[in-house]
């Protein structure tokens, strides 16, 4: 399953809500010091961040990123989105070039045990599906039995 990774989150609902909350190495001091939250999102995944022909981001991670600023600075403007790679992303924010990483991300044990890094939430489940021709009357893929099909090999999780 694919999840996505919030760091930072808790601490934006709990500044909503009035209350304190100190992040590790005073990342929200940081981010109300700057004025501005940077937000690691996807380098173009429709529907989640991906920036239209006028370059302004728009989908589902964007829009959480500005709730976060609007949270934590009073202002949904106040974002800068950083397009990551899979390759990127944990680097990215590891070194603080990004407060917070709102991507898809597969939430693992070894991540989250290694990368150190707060898994704040699942935002996101997706899952797999057979798609068939109404013809071929195969309803369920134990009826698909002697039939071909295909499918693209697995991305190993980074």
């Amino acid at each position: 399953m694919r999840k996505s990774l919030f760091i930072g989150t808790l601490g934006a609902a709990v500044m909503a809500a009035g209350g304190s909350f100190a992040a590790e190495g005073d990342t929200l001091k940081e981010v109300q010091g700057r004025g501005a939250l940077n937000c690691g999102v996807h380098t173009g995944l429709v529907g989640f961040a991906a920036p239209d022909s006028n370059g302004n981001w728009t989908g589902f991670d964007i829009a959480f990123c500005k709730a976060i600023a609007a949270a934590v600075l009073g202002d949904a403007t106040k974002v800068k989105f950083v397009p990551l790679t899979g390759q990127t992303r944990f680097t990215a924010l590891a070194s603080g070039e990004v407060d917070v990483l709102a991507r898809n991300t597969t939430w693992t044990f070894q991540r989250d045990t290694e990368l150190k890094f707060d898994f704040l939430g699942v935002n996101y489940y997706d899952g797999q599906g057979f798609m068939v021709r109404k013809e071929l009357g195969s309803a369920r893929p134990r009826n698909s039995t002697g039939r071909r099909s295909a499918c693209r090999p697995a991305p190993r999780p980074r």
